[in-house]
């Protein structure tokens, strides 16, 4: 883990650097920036692009020796060799964006050894600021926020798609909950280490940059952050696709969920 010393210098660098991506992406926003389908059918912007050549300048500029991995740049497995790499998505909620229905952020992480050292996730919309480093606890805007303290599943606030839920896809169905769901994988974990929400599941290969700035933030807020079947998440891997999934919740009740997503049918 880097001394205090890098790190503190590392969350000035990225806090200046991700406010300026957010004031870049709303000029976008309130512009109605082109969009297009890529390859995999997901959309991307000109502000997808744009902010993220912005950060890649700005966060590299002075850490030539650190890495760098974001949805939008193709991929240089050179970041494998690298102690600390910048893992970024420059819009997360793209769909969000292009339809404007506000659920967007910009998600950054610093990992070493697989580990994310420092987060941001900002919500230029708003001007929310999610942060945290391993052992400061999780900040949202600078004041301290914890995951709830629920410990049942029956009638907690849970955030995920419908289709998660369908009984088709469990031995055992879930119990009624209240459910809510953002284009965010990123904005999904915030909202949970805040206490908006009680936990959150997603089924399917993620992202390390949908979940590694989040997955410190939960982490830091109480929280545990695991794939379905209980495994905590490295990232900077050769593959960067989480392939089982994730849920996220205060400790209590994601012990709850893991002993409900046992029963996910083959």
């Amino acid at each position: 883990m880097p001394g205090s010393s890098a790190i503190s210098n590392d969350e000035q660098l990225l806090e200046g650097a991700i406010r300026e991506a957010g004031a870049l992406a709303l000029k976008y926003y309130n512009s109605s920036a082109k969009s297009w389908d890529k390859s995999d059918g997901s959309p991307v912007t000109e502000a997808d692009l744009a902010v993220d050549e912005f950060l890649k300048d700005a966060l590299m500029k002075d850490r030539p020796d650190y890495g760098w991995l974001s949805e939008e740049t193709t991929d240089n497995c050179d970041r494998l060799s690298r102690q600390r790499v910048w893992i970024v998505d420059p819009i997360d909620g793209t769909r969000s964006f292009v339809d404007r229905t506000g659920e967007w952020c910009i998600s950054i992480a610093l990992v070493e050894h697989g580990k994310p050292v420092l987060a941001r996730v900002f919500r230029p919309l708003a001007n929310d600021m999610y942060g945290a480093v391993p052992n400061g606890g999780a900040m949202l805007n600078g004041v301290l926020i914890n995951t709830s303290s629920r410990d049942r599943l029956k009638d907690c606030r849970m955030m995920t798609r419908g289709r998660v839920l369908e009984a088709s896809r469990w031995q055992t169905p879930w119990p009624h909950m209240q459910t809510g769901i953002a284009t965010s994988l990123a904005l999904r974990l915030c909202l949970v280490a805040d206490g908006s929400f009680d936990g959150t599941i997603a089924l399917g290969g993620k992202y390390d940059w949908d979940l590694a700035a989040g997955d410190l933030i939960v982490r830091e807020a109480g929280g545990c952050v695991t794939n379905i079947y209980g495994a905590g998440l490295e990232y900077n891997n050769q593959q960067t696709r989480q392939p089982d999934g994730l849920i996220a919740a205060g400790q209590a009740l994601h012990k709850e969920m893991l002993n409900q997503t046992k029963t996910l049918k083959n």
